[in-house]
């Protein structure tokens, strides 16, 4: 079992976006940043129900497999979930769709617990008010001897990686500057020591960087 982390940042290190509005909830910048991994066969299939076969099949394509491979459990925080989106709305049951596409026990860290959720196709959400390591023990618990995946944003990325509770680390650097937004790196120096870093670049100029306990 292992602790496994899978973001998308910006060269300038976001991994979040600014330019959000009420008509373009996501931004334009968004698609800008997950551009490479939103154009593989896995990442299209898995998120957009296309079962056409349709997308890339290189570089960008292996790490999205491994994105979902032997993946037990998840553990996100309350905006990956989208509760800033609805904060006072009992019903709402994130955006991720009727049938998100993780198909494991998801654990979402928020100040305001609920019962949990159980979606279609394999996902639950559980809704945890509690420690960063007591988190991690119920995702691992549930994830029963696979891996653990802390999923994002990047604020919650970043506290695991303080607390030195991830073994592996893939970041896809997109080629484009945000200028603004949540930066990975920060508050993180040093982080390289107890890791090995590689770095391997896609077809599509991503920049696939890895750090392994």
């Amino acid at each position: 079992m292992a602790v496994r982390v899978d973001l998308n940042i910006s060269l300038d290190g976001f991994a979040t976006t600014t330019d959000q509005t009420p008509e373009n909830p996501f931004g334009a910048d968004w698609p800008r940043l997950v551009a490479a991994y939103a154009a593989t066969r896995t990442m299209r299939e898995r998120v957009f129900k296309d079962t056409s076969g349709a997308g890339t099949t290189g570089v960008d394509e292996q790490y999205a497999q491994s994105y979902f491979s032997n993946i037990g459990a998840e553990i996100m925080g309350a905006a990956m979930f989208g509760f800033h989106a609805h904060p006072n709305d009992p019903d709402w049951r994130g955006w991720w769709g009727e049938e998100p596409p993780f198909r494991v026990p998801v654990f979402v860290l928020t100040h305001k617990p609920r019962p949990p959720i159980e979606m279609a196709g394999g996902t639950t959400f559980h809704f945890l008010n509690t420690s960063l390591a007591d988190a991690l023990r119920q995702a691992t618990s549930a994830a029963d001897g696979k891996d653990v995946r802390i999923g994002g944003g990047p604020t919650v990325v970043r506290a695991y990686l303080k607390a030195g509770l991830v073994d592996s680390l893939h970041v896809a650097i997109a080629p484009i500057l945000l200028g603004r937004g949540i930066r990975l790196w920060d508050d993180l120096r040093g982080l390289e020591a107890g890791y090995t870093v590689k770095a391997e670049t896609a077809e599509s100029g991503t920049v696939h960087l890895t750090f392994q306990r």
